[in-house]
């Protein structure tokens, strides 16, 4: 039998916010966390905003030691893990170690080592590359660097699947809780991909928009949306098994009770423009938690202001609730945080846990006239307060990676 699995613990370092309820209080003022690059010189570039971390100092959030052996995102994952350990109130010298682990996954790891590296390579020759060049710069090190800092030693992995990162990760932790193989998980995902790289990469994709307009930047759904916004952060989560949290007592946010993951095998940036892999991950996330589609209050869409997600994630939202579409409040939190790649899973899942909590529902910031064929009540103008008894929370990441996670109310 599968074991219940609830929310614990919350971390995130976001651009509106380096800690959760700096986030939070940012997503209740629709504060827009998007501006001009300030990490590289952008002269030459199309594109000139990205939503960037402000006033992050790691030495304030871990070790200085530790915190120069770490590229920014694992240095993101590991505050917000820090935080999301501390918000759980868990005490390692009561818990089997090899009973709680992490799944923490980034969808790029660190370009910006590739780029300094390299250089020096070309200037100097290969004998002067960092040592430490490739465990800064892998992935996993995210993953493995809070296993070391929070002494860690259960099951522990990295999840990439590009955008959808931060969602499949929380999902395989809520699968490895319910079927034993931990009683407690660290889960979520990090990046920090703002760099020249990385935006000449996706501008020439026609991936981001090249507008300068702070307001009109990022507009999911809009008529008007011509790309997303480059951002970077982490969102790390503290799932438990049920008795094991009842048992310490702990402070339970909400139940996790549904996860859908698909794949388009369609194209490797596109989705598949009926938005049946995003749709068969809702129906399998509502499936698993045994309700029916009408049972859905709200939708944290991947909702990123490209042309196509945009669209075919509607269709995908019609699909599954046919006639009961208009009835679902569905919000893009990228409207105000940017599209933080592997984090925006983890950092989404947050804002569905806290809209639970708190009966709100953010506004969908910048948009304002919705595409035609986006037809469907996306929060615009205001936000909206009401009693949330369950949420769903998409992410569609390239390579045609769909996952979806139903988090509902949590009762005894």
């Amino acid at each position: 039998m599968k074991r219940r699995v609830v929310v614990t613990g919350l971390g995130a370092v976001t651009p509106i916010g380096n800690t959760v309820d700096e986030f939070w209080h940012g997503i209740k003022n629709g504060t827009v966390g998007i501006g001009e690059i300030s990490k590289f010189d952008t002269t030459g570039y199309k594109v000139k905003l990205a939503a960037e971390i402000k006033n992050f100092d790691a030495k304030e959030r871990m070790d200085f030691r530790s915190a120069k052996r770490m590229e920014p995102f694992s240095q993101y994952a590991v505050a917000a893990a820090k935080e999301a350990f501390d918000d759980a109130k868990l005490d390692m010298t009561s818990e089997d170690p090899f009973r709680v682990g992490v799944i923490i996954g980034s969808g790029i790891g660190s370009l910006q080592v590739a780029e300094r590296e390299y250089s020096k390579i070309l200037e100097k020759g290969p004998a002067r590359v960092n040592p430490l060049m490739v465990p800064l710069m892998i992935s996993n090190m995210a993953a493995g660097n809070v296993a070391i800092q929070l002494g860690l030693k259960g099951k522990c992995t990295s999840v990439t699947t590009a955008c959808a990162t931060g969602t499949h990760s929380i999902g395989d932790a809520l699968r490895a809780i319910q079927y034993g193989d931990a009683d407690v998980m660290l889960a979520g995902g990090t990046e920090s991909a703002i760099c020249p790289t990385a935006v000449a990469g996706f501008t020439n994709l026609t991936a981001l928009t090249t507008t300068t307009d702070i307001t009109r930047a990022s507009i999911p759904f809009d008529k008007d949306r011509s790309g997303f916004v480059i951002g970077e952060g982490a969102g790390v989560v503290v799932l438990e098994e049920l008795e094991h949290a009842k048992k310490r007592g702990a402070n339970i946010y909400a139940e996790l009770s549904g996860y859908g993951a698909t794949c388009d095998a369609y194209h490797i940036t596109a989705p598949v423009e009926d938005g049946s892999g995003a749709a068969k991950a809702m129906e399998l996330a509502i499936a698993e938690a045994e309700l029916s589609p009408a049972a859905v209050d709200y939708i944290n869409a991947h909702g990123t202001s490209t042309h196509h997600n945009d669209l075919f994630e509607t269709r995908a939202i019609k699909q599954v609730f046919q006639d009961l579409a208009s009835n679902v409040i569905i919000n893009s939190t990228k409207s105000m945080t940017g599209h933080l790649l592997g984090a925006a899973g983890g950092v989404e899942f947050i804002v569905c846990v806290k809209s639970i909590q708190e009966g709100f529902i953010h506004q969908t910031m910048g948009t304002q006239t919705p595409d035609e064929e986006c037809d469907l009540n996306y929060a615009i103008g205001a936000p909206i307060k009401r009693d949330i008894c369950c949420a769903i929370s998409n992410s569609l990441g390239f390579g045609g990676h769909n996952a979806s996670l139903l988090l509902k109310k949590y009762y005894d």
